[in-house]
């Protein structure tokens, strides 16, 4: 009798441990969750569209400068392209020689581009940064891990992007009269499909990829720009006593990415004359080395900033823009 009594108090113990396990997993899933997570987990559509409308919007705006920076960036004074004395002679210039659709060329994969790459780029960057923090919004990264992030982030856009930049740059350079240009064995192209189909009939994928080792080392610009104007964003949420992902003022938002874009332009402009000259065809470089090379032995410092005017004027309103919709259409989701 006390040996089944004994048996009974056993299976009711064991019972009990049973649904207090079963309690315990359904109170907290995200145990049996947590060794599965991944960054795709982390993948949120609004971050693609922000970026997306953020790109696209300043883009169709601010073309003009953009296509005065290229040109100003490639301008070497050893070939037959036209040179500019000044931004306001290189408007007047431009407009007078080929009209307001001058001033356009290659604006289509420059929205495409760059709508595309903001939004990937946005896209990539908080899932990863959301896979770091394991869905924790209020742990902080520092400065390393954004800028890891934000380093990953770039790579990984630039490999998908990088064609459309080479069609836009191409585009932009191409001046004045078509028929003369072809006359002198010149490539014409008639918009963005035809330049990339064109691209990869006569120089392949190699040729699409153009300039992606400069692009490489741009990677260090978006990486350092974001490093500092996520840190800002924490450091002053930080001074008012706020949880450092606190949402800023519109103000706030525009002043942080003015002055975080500034510092990596500062910082890392010259890549982007290197990646220009590589993809212009007008030019034939080696490689990104002769390309330094040549620019320093022709130019010195001042060649690797050629352009820089025109590049403040075009990126400082633009990313101010990207930013100010990025957060707001983000927030709101």
């Amino acid at each position: 009798m006390k040996v089944l009594q004994d048996a009974e108090v056993i299976l009711l113990e064991s019972k009990k441990s049973e649904e207090l396990t079963t309690t315990t997993t359904m109170k907290n899933p995200t145990t049996t969750k947590k060794t599965s997570l991944s960054v795709f987990s982390h993948f949120k559509y609004e971050h693609l569209l922000a970026g997306i409308s953020g790109g696209a919007i300043s883009t169709l705006i601010l073309h003009p400068l953009d296509l005065m920076k290229i040109r100003f960036a490639v301008c070497d004074g050893r070939t037959s392209i036209p040179q500019y004395s000044s931004l306001t002679s290189a408007f007047h210039t431009i407009f007078r020689q080929e009209g307001i659709r001058g001033l356009y060329r290659g604006v289509a994969p420059n929205v495409w581009g760059s709508g595309s790459a903001w939004g990937f780029y946005f896209l990539f960057y908080n899932s990863i940064k959301n896979w770091i923090q394991q869905g924790d919004s209020q742990y902080p990264l520092g400065p390393s891990l954004h800028m890891l992030a934000a380093a990953e982030a770039g790579l990984l856009t630039l490999v998908v992007t990088n064609p459309i930049w080479v069609v836009k740059t191409r585009l932009c350079l191409q001046y004045g009269n078509e028929d003369a240009y072809l006359s002198k064995g010149g490539q014409v192209y008639r918009g963005m499909s035809d330049a990339l189909v064109k691209i990869y009939r006569k120089e392949g994928v190699r040729g699409l990829y153009r300039g992606f080792v400069p692009g490489m080392f741009g990677v260090t610009h978006g990486a350092l720009q974001f490093m500092t104007y996520e840190e800002m964003k924490a450091f002053y949420n930080q001074y008012r006593k706020l949880p450092h992902d606190n949402k800023l003022t519109t103000g706030e938002y525009i002043g942080f990415a003015a002055i975080s874009k500034l510092i990596a332009a500062a910082a890392t402009y010259p890549y982007q004359v290197i990646r220009a000259r590589l993809q212009d065809q007008h030019h034939s470089y080696a490689g990104s080395w002769d390309c330094v090379r040549k620019t320093w032995k022709h130019e010195r410092m001042t060649g690797f900033y050629k352009g820089l005017a025109p590049y403040l004027l075009h990126v400082t309103p633009n990313i101010c823009l990207v930013m100010l919709i990025y957060e707001k259409f983000s927030n709101n989701s």
